[in-house]
């Protein structure tokens, strides 16, 4: 390809990605050559020389949206089918509000993967947010109200990331937000305490991200002063530690714990399930893969895989406690522990 095809094509491919952005933002009947123009730093002439009328462009455009997200798209759904293959029918994705969530995605890769997708509402650490960014900026009440939303109304499809606001059928099923390593900070206990009251008003679980494994206990004592009772609660991450006296406390709290590092640390996750499981905690585990990382995933080139909770892990663990014991581990508790409770 001569050099000035490549720069017409790059430049083809920047004023459709404006256009797609502005439709977007505007809808599709209120979007014109100079919003697009103005979008891609361009000029009006130049849209015009490449499509030739708006017609054109918003067709274009629409098409060239429609292969960027079914290849954005294909790599999950293929990550997924060797899990689908194991008995996989269910998926919890655990980022939260305007944290790198797309509802939209999420949907697609469920309908095309055959699989539920549970998503999440609420916040993560500070650091994914800039210092301005309204989870920063709001009371307890008025975030309660956004996490609200995302569980009865729907889920915006731009994330909350923006002025505009457009509700998705894709609702939320978990609220999730995140501790800081020994337990809530200051900035924590204010988003716990919107989760809380979104929680209570909702009747959906509470996913807790436990930074480093650690402050599992100062959470489960914050959350039930703010209404929100261990059983209600998930605990993830807590197999970075190792203890077996932290995970003792945890499990008689009457909390959930999600073993989410088995991919990584399989011989450490094993071991405390088996404990837990001696301990007679059986009924408040569950596993799952942490595994929002490209070096996870197989189709990505990386290792183990996804799939490798349910061939590799579940099935040595199986091997371990019983068929049963996994039964419940990998669906009874799930259900009971996700439940909808209005």
């Amino acid at each position: 390809m001569s050099p000035r095809r490549k720069l017409s094509d790059a430049r083809r491919r920047q004023i459709l990605k404006a256009a797609v952005q502005v439709i977007a933002e505007k809808g599709l009947c209120d979007t014109g050559i100079k919003d697009v123009a103005d979008q891609a730093g361009t000029s009006p002439a130049l849209v015009i020389y490449y499509f030739g009328k708006k017609d054109i462009l918003l067709a274009e455009a629409l098409s060239f949206a429609d292969e960027r997200f079914y290849a954005q798209t294909a790599d999950a759904v293929a990550e997924l089918a060797p899990c689908v293959a194991a008995g996989l029918g269910a998926v919890v994705d655990a980022m939260p509000a305007d944290a790198g969530r797309n509802v939209v995605k999420l949907a697609e890769i469920s309908r095309r993967a055959g699989v539920h997708v549970v998503a999440a509402t609420g916040l993560h650490h500070a650091r994914y947010y800039g210092e301005r960014h309204w989870g920063e900026l709001l009371e307890p009440e008025e975030l309660a109200a956004l996490f609200v939303a995302d569980v009865s109304d729907g889920i915006d499809a731009h994330d909350c990331n923006g002025p505009v606001v457009r509700r998705t059928p894709h609702r939320a099923g978990v609220v999730k937000v995140a501790g800081s390593a020994g337990g809530p900070s200051p900035r924590d206990r204010r988003i716990f305490e919107a989760a809380a009251l979104a929680v209570v008003r909702t009747g959906t679980a509470l996913l807790t991200h436990c930074e480093g494994g650690t402050g599992g206990l100062a959470q489960l004592e914050l959350l039930d002063r703010l209404g929100v009772p261990p059983e209600r609660v998930i605990l993830s991450h807590t197999d970075k530690v190792s203890d077996r006296g932290y995970h003792r406390e945890l499990l008689a709290a009457g909390a959930y714990l999600v073993y989410d590092q088995g991919l990584r640390t399989p011989e450490t996750t094993a071991r405390l399930v088996c404990q837990a499981v001696e301990d007679g905690h059986q009924d408040r585990l569950l596993l799952g893969t942490d595994g929002a990382r490209r070096s996870l995933w197989s189709v990505l080139g990386g290792s183990p895989g996804l799939a490798a909770l349910a061939t590799g892990l579940g099935r040595r663990l199986a091997g371990d406690l019983g068929p049963a014991v996994m039964d419940r581990i990998f669906i009874a508790n799930p259900a009971a522990a996700l439940e909808l409770r209005p």
